[in-house]
C-alpha cells in the first residue's frame, strides 16, 4: 500500500546515517553540563550565564522549527537536514575560536540552528519508510542514540580536556558533523512528494499557496496536539533541561560533588537513559499491541516523576546522581508525546506537526534552563544560600509540571 517503504537493509543504513547525526548533536547539547566548571572560572560566568549559554542552543533550536517542518514536508529530510549541517559546522569552529560570553553564546545559537533538524528529519521519513508498528520503535532508539552522545558528553570529554582543551574538541567535532553529511548524501534516499488526492491528505496539500505559518493551522487547530503543548513545554522541556544542565550543577553546589565526580554521575545518568529508551524501544510495540496508548502511560507514568522531584527538593545535599538519574528514567514517559504526535496526524503533515511541538519542546528547555539560572541568582539576593536557592527553584519547576499535567488530563484525547 506504501511504495515508499524501505527493506530492511536500506532501512537500517538510513537510521545509521541519521543516528551519527543524532549522537552528534545530542553531545553538542549536553556537553555545557560538563564544560561548566571550566567556562565559569574561564569567563567569570553567574548561573544565569551559565543557563542562557546552554539555552543559547535551545533558542536556536526553536528558532527554526516552523520553516524546518514546511521544508521537510516540501523537500524531505536528506536535502534540509544536510543544509542545517552546513550551519552546526560554523558553529562549532566559531563555538572554538570565541574569545568572549556573546561570542561563546553566538555560536551556541548557530549549533542549535544547524543541529535543529537531526532529530525531526528521521522522525519525517520513518513516518513514511518504515511500517507503522516499526515507526515507535525506531523513534524510541533515536532518542536511546541521543542518550549514547549525551553520555559521549560526560566522562569522555572530562577525559579528553586535558589532552585536547574544549577549543580542539569542537574543532574535532565540525570534522565529525561532515563525516555525518557525507553517510547521509550516500545512503539517505531522496524524497518523493507526497501525492494530494486522498482525503486525509488533502489538507496538509493545502499550504503549498499559503505561508508558512498559515501552513501550521492544521496542526494548532487539532485539540490533541494542544493538549500536550504544556506538558511538552514544562516537563519534557524540563528533561531536558535538567539533563543537559542543571543536574550538573546541582551536584557540584548542592551535593558537594567535585567536577569530576560530577562528570561520572553524568555519565551514569545518560547510561540510565541510553537503557531507558532501549527498552522503550522493545517493549511499546507490544504495548501498543495490547491496546495500551500513549496517553494511558502518560496518564499514569507522569505523577512517578513528581514523586522523584519532590523527594530531590526535601532531601538536598543527599539527592546525588541516583536521585538525577531516577528524574530521567521516571521523566521518560513523557517523551512518548512526541512520537504519538507525528503518528496522530497524516504522513504529508507529520513534519509540520512534529515540528510544531519540537518549537513547543525547546522553547520549554530554554525557558527552563535560563529561568532556573535567573532563579537561583534571585533566592540567592534574597538572602538563601546557594544549595536553598537551588531547591526553591526546583519546587518552582515542580509546580508547573503539575499544573500543565493537570491540563493534559483536562483535555485529552482518548484515541492516542
Amino acid at each position: 500500500m506504501n511504495n515508499d517503504v524501505l527493506p530492511r537493509r536500506a532501512a537500517v543504513w538510513v537510521f545509521v546515517a541519521f543516528a551519527s547525526a543524532y549522537f552528534l548533536s545530542a553531545l553538542l547539547r549536553a556537553i555545557t553540563a560538563t564544560l561548566s566548571p571550566g567556562l565559569t572560572v574561564e569567563f567569570g560566568l553567574h548561573a544565569q550565564d551559565l543557563g542562557l549559554l546552554a539555552g543559547g542552543y535551545f533558542l536556536g533550536f526553536a528558532a527554526t522549527q516552523l520553516p524546518m517542518g514546511h521544508w521537510l514536508d516540501q523537500r524531505g529530510p536528506k536535502k534540509v537536514v544536510q543544509a542545517f549541517l552546513g550551519v552546526a559546522v560554523l558553529g562549532c569552529l566559531a563555538f572554538a575560536w570565541s574569545t568572549s560570553f556573546s561570542g561563546l553564546l553566538l555560536a551556541r545559537v548557530l549549533i542549535g540552528v544547524g543541529v535543529s533538524a537531526c532529530l525531526m528529519a528521521p522522525l519525517t521519513g520513518y513516518r513514511r519508510w518504515l511500517v507503522l508498528d516499526k515507526q515507535q520503535r525506531a523513534n524510541s532508539w533515536m532518542l536511546m542514540t541521543g542518550s549514547l552522545g549525551m553520555l559521549a558528553s560526560t566522562l569522555p570529554v572530562q577525559w579528553l580536556l586535558p589532552l585536547t582543551g574544549w577549543r580542539w574538541m569542537f574543532v574535532g567535532l565540525a570534522f565529525l558533523l561532515v563525516l555525518s553529511m557525507w553517510l547521509m548524501r550516500w545512503q539517505v534516499p531522496e524524497w518523493r512528494t507526497a501525492p494530494s488526492h486522498t482525503t486525509d491528505d488533502h489538507a496538509a496539500s493545502r499550504p503549498a499557496s499559503k505561508g508558512i505559518l498559515a501552513s501550521y493551522s492544521q496542526v494548532w487547530q487539532t485539540p490533541y496536539f494542544r493538549s500536550l503543548v504544556p506538558m511538552g513545554f514544562f516537563s519534557y522541556g524540563g528533561l531536558i533541561a535538567m539533563q543537559t544542565l542543571w543536574a550538573g550543577p546541582w551536584m557540584v553546589k548542592v551535593a558537594g560533588y567535585t567536577p569530576l565526580e560530577a562528570a561520572t554521575g553524568l555519565f551514569w545518568v545518560n547510561v540510565s537513559m541510553l537503557v531507558t529508551f532501549w527498552l522503550w524501544g522493545l517493549v511499546t510495540p507490544s504495548l501498543y499491541a495490547r491496546g495500551f496508548t500513549a496517553n494511558q502511560l502518560m496518564t499514569y507514568g507522569v505523577p512517578i516523576n513528581f514523586c522523584v522531584q519532590l523527594y530531590i527538593i526535601l532531601s538536598g545535599a543527599d539527592a546525588g546522581a541516583l536521585s538525577w538519574a531516577l528524574f530521567c528514567i521516571s521523566s521518560s514517559f513523557v517523551a512518548l508525546s512526541q512520537p504519538a504526535v507525528g503518528l496522530s496526524f497524516p504522513p504529508a503533515l507529520a513534519g509540520r506537526a512534529l515540528s510544531a511541538y519540537n518549537l513547543v519542546l525547546f522553547l520549554g528547555v530554554f525557558v527552563v534552563q535560563w529561568g532556573i539560572g535567573l532563579m537561583i541568582d534571585a533566592f540567592k539576593s534574597g538572602g538563601l544560600d546557594e544549595p536553598q536557592a537551588f531547591r526553591a527553584s526546583i519546587a518552582v519547576f515542580l509546580v508547573c509540571c503539575i499544573v500543565a499535567y493537570a491540563y493534559f488530563l483536562k483535555h485529552k484525547s482518548d484515541r492516542r
